[in-house]
């Protein structure tokens, strides 16, 4: 995505009260156990491929894919072959 997109990305989520904006990239097969986080977020998926379980339901998300999860949300996730990137507009609640 161009980053002309990112900046409305960027712009929308602060409107929304999100407090940053960034883009996050992982590396291929990088693997997060379950883990919480102090904020809330929104993302979208830029490049890649990712999956993300929450609870019992594991999700897979590839470009264009978007995601959200509360602060304080238990959550693994799991990056593909290529690795992933994403923006993620980030908010303490």
């Amino acid at each position: 995505m161009s980053p002309a997109n990112f900046e409305a990305f960027r712009l929308q989520a602060l409107i929304e009260g999100y407090d940053e904006v960034i883009e996050r990239e992982w590396a291929p097969f990088t693997v997060l156990d379950m883990h919480t986080h102090p904020f809330g977020a929104k993302a979208v998926v830029t490049r890649g491929e990712m999956w993300l379980t929450v609870g019992d339901l594991t999700r897979q998300l590839r470009a264009g894919d978007t995601f959200q999860i509360e602060s304080e949300v238990p959550h693994a996730e799991r990056y593909g072959a290529e690795g992933a990137t994403y923006w993620v507009a980030r908010r303490k609640e």
